[in-house]
């Protein structure tokens, strides 16, 4: 007699990360990894549990998750529980917080101005998946080189740092001016010049100074809304710069309530900020920081 296929369980296709391939018997399963981060075992069990379920390949994401490609529906409840204890979930595709990106920041690129890492997870494990009129991305990037394209996200948080020169110091001997990319820094009559309006903030005038004489203020958090990549690109609004990671997250949550609170299904968010009366919210979240 021939064998009773399982059935399908139909609810898990309304939760975010389950992705039905161009061949409908099968499905994709994407995973929740916070900036992208995830351990060898946890690598080494992602390798066991593909072999166990027949998977010949898996796909890493441009947005720092991996996917499990040509699953078959009728085993996925056994599989998420497996995925679950590896400590890599199913993750999020859907009208909903998805997976948060990150570059790898202070921990260890040279360049970075903030730990964009433990933001990325802090922001993961107050927002993933919460449920949303439109799907919201979040990525962060740890100075303006933007690595994660983050201004392209419906949420993109970039690390600066501002530059500090003390003109009574400083020899003029130029060094800086060869590391600034935005030739926002130019020697006249001796004296070094810094154009403001150029200047990135990105602090790669730093380090390179041979006598140390040019320091930072603390790294701040420059927050942008309504970034897309896709089909249509669209470089996001800028919203306000603020100076603790307590502070970004503050204003992540009141985004996200705007968001839920303003926004409409059917169109993407950048569509809809002109609608969501964009400057009167950016009016109220610099109240709220300053107040």
């Amino acid at each position: 007699m021939p064998q009773k296929k399982t059935p399908i369980n139909h609810e898990y296709f309304s939760r975010g990360g389950i992705i039905t391939e161009c061949d409908p018997d099968f499905c994709i399963v994407r995973l929740r990894i916070p900036a992208g981060m995830i351990t060898p075992e946890q690598m080494n069990g992602l390798s066991k549990i593909a072999k166990k379920y027949a998977l010949g390949e898996l796909h890493l994401t441009t947005r720092q998750t991996i996917e499990l490609p040509h699953v078959d529906p009728t085993r996925l409840e056994p599989l998420i529980k497996e995925l679950e204890k590896n400590g890599t979930p199913l993750g999020a595709e859907r009208e909903e917080v998805v997976n948060v990106t990150s570059c790898m920041g202070t921990r260890h690129c040279k360049y970075g101005i903030i730990d964009s890492v433990a933001l990325a997870q802090e922001i993961d494990k107050r927002f993933f998946g919460r449920e949303l009129p439109v799907k919201v991305r979040i990525a962060i990037s740890s100075c303006p080189n933007g690595c994660e394209s983050e201004r392209l996200n419906e949420i993109g948080i970039t690390g600066i740092r501002r530059p500090i020169r003390d003109p009574g110091l400083c020899t003029g001997c130029g060094t800086c001016t060869h590391y600034c990319r935005e030739k926002a820094i130019e020697v006249e009559n001796g004296v070094i010049v810094l154009h403001k309006d150029l200047c990135m903030e990105c602090g790669f005038c730093i380090l390179p100074c041979p006598f140390k004489l040019i320091t930072a203020e603390d790294p701040r958090y420059k927050i942008t809304v309504g970034g897309r990549r896709g089909r249509h690109p669209k470089v996001g609004r800028y919203l306000i710069t603020v100076k603790t990671t307590e502070d970004v997250l503050r204003v992540v949550d009141r985004i996200i309530y705007w968001i839920y609170r303003q926004a409409s299904s059917g169109a993407l968010l950048p569509e809809q900020l002109d609608d969501l009366e964009f400057e009167e919210f950016k009016k109220t979240i610099v109240k709220m920081i300053e107040g």
